[in-house]
């Protein structure tokens, strides 16, 4: 007998049986859809117990919308497509799952920076062209006692630290908001913005994106950073500001960049970073495993589970108490 209903807004998963095997159970009813505008989410949604969101704009529109809805669980980490300040106006508690892919996308940044460092998509394509050089691509920077600045340590940033410390790199780290014994219990400096820029050999970026992070990666910042320097990004693409970025890399202000998220997505194929030999791209594909996409499903039901089960959600990040 169906007791509630809840609504996905949108996916690009083969199917729900994770979240069908956590819900269906309970007497869940599930609508779904592939909603790209606020009126396609509120046609859907209006009547919903619970929300479950990929990319779908969960705007302030959308919430006074809703008539039932106990919880909005956003499949992955960033809730910047989810107006949360108005979902905590109607007490509705807004959810992320952080701890599906962390390892994963700890991986993919770790493999940028050093596919980028020791140049290996461009050494390979000489190869294929007949060319065999055994000092490539010169110059290539040793590893062993750089320094890899960390922006933002969290889960990943703190995984990224592990990693890169068993190449011989040392490891310093940007983020106002944990303490300083927090970076010291993983042999991590914690610094200043400005001593970051300035003293990193390459940057790995895992930073939400929030007022304070948008274009945190602007001229000024570029300006600060080596010119042997890298940059990695796997969190979110605003936080480095596009036009700032090519303007670097026109002219050598940085030595390279991997990007597994951009400003816009998909990249236009007219965009002037696909034509930089210095500048890797992936498809925001950081998290994916097969192993992490099933966990981010059966996490994202197990929240839902929990709140209609009396229990507390376990990663409410607008601040609603329940």
């Amino acid at each position: 007998m169906t007791k509630y209903t809840v609504a996905v807004t949108d996916y690009g998963f083969p199917d729900l049986h994770q979240e069908e095997e956590v819900l269906l159970p309970m007497g869940f009813e599930f609508v779904t859809g592939q909603c790209k505008t606020p009126d396609e989410v509120m046609q859907l949604t209006r009547y919903a117990d619970a929300i479950l969101i990929e990319r779908a704009p969960i705007t302030k529109e959308v919430i006074d919308n809703l008539q039932r809805c106990k919880i909005i669980v956003r499949y992955g980490v960033g809730v910047d497509s989810v107006d949360i300040v108005a979902a905590k106006q109607k007490n509705i508690p807004v959810v992320n799952v952080p701890d599906y892919g962390t390892g994963e996308v700890a991986d993919h940044a770790i493999l940028l920076l050093l596919s980028s460092v020791r140049k290996i998509p461009r050494i390979v394509a000489q190869v294929r062209e007949g060319v065999w050089q055994t000092t490539p691509c010169r110059p290539i920077m040793g590893l062993q006692g750089k320094t890899l600045g960390i922006a933002g340590f969290g889960n990943i940033g703190k995984d990224v630290a592990r990693r890169a410390q068993s190449f011989g790199i040392d490891t310093i780290a940007y983020d106002p908001y944990i303490p300083e014994n927090a970076c010291n219990e993983w042999r991590t400096q914690k610094v200043d913005w400005h001593s970051l820029l300035e003293r990193s050999d390459m940057i790995s970026v895992h930073l939400p994106l929030t007022p304070e992070t948008i274009h945190l990666f602007n001229d000024e910042a570029f300006e600060r950073m080596k010119s042997t320097a890298y940059l990695v990004n796997t969190s979110r693409g605003g936080v480095i500001n596009t036009e700032s970025l090519i303007d670097a890399l026109q002219n050598n202000k940085i030595a390279g960049a991997a990007l597994d998220v951009l400003e816009e997505q998909p990249i236009p194929i007219s965009s002037p970073l696909l034509r930089f030999e210095n500048c890797l791209i992936t498809s925001h594909c950081a998290w994916y495993s097969e192993s992490s996409l099933n966990r981010l499903q059966r996490h994202a039901a197990l929240e839902i589970k929990r709140i209609f089960s009396g229990e507390r959600p376990k990663h409410i990040v607008n601040g609603v108490e329940v």
